[in-house]
């Protein structure tokens, strides 16, 4: 989906947020440090789909020479957590949290690693279901992470619960 497709302003403008380098950045250095010193980066999203990419280098690498596992989960999650705050976007106060996380580290992370996330739907009907409950609803999504052959890396399982806040 294309963001000139989109047809609500304020989602669109939200989107072009996330893809705006030095407003993301910005972001990151108040609210998620680790995020910009590990350089990540949101390379695109629409409300179903998202592509977050970490590189290799000094700042993400662990001991053995291959990106650090917790720096490819941050990226994973952040491929998720985009797609529910796009969600969340112009509704009424929903609380999230990532109620659990579970990966498969299945190749060496040695270079760029791009995560994509393809199940923005799932994170809407959660988000619309705890709207017309009032109740806690939860939501696994997957983001695939692959390096720059196109290898599959890591596989992480994102688990978000989203409940809608009582109004006073």
């Amino acid at each position: 989906m294309s963001i000139t497709t989109i047809a609500n302003p304020a989602t669109r403008a939200l989107i072009r947020n996330f893809t705006t380098p030095w407003k993301m950045r910005w972001y990151y250095l108040q609210k998620l440090p680790t995020l910009f010193f590990w350089r990540i980066r949101i390379r695109s999203c629409s409300p179903d789909r998202a592509v977050v990419t970490i590189p290799f280098s000094w700042r993400t690498q662990n001991p053995f020479r291959s990106t650090y596992f917790a720096a490819l989960c941050g990226a994973a999650e952040l491929s998720t957590g985009v797609l529910a705050i796009i969600a969340l976007h112009q509704q009424p106060q929903i609380s999230m949290l990532i109620t659990h996380l579970e990966a498969d580290f299945i190749k060496k992370a040695t270079d760029m690693t791009s995560f994509v996330c393809e199940e923005g739907w799932k994170i809407q009907d959660a988000v619309q279901r705890a709207l017309d409950t009032g109740e806690a609803q939860q939501v696994q999504v997957v983001s695939v992470g692959k390096n720059e052959a196109g290898e599959t890396v890591a596989k992480v399982s994102v688990t978000w619960s989203f409940k809608a806040k009582r109004q006073a």
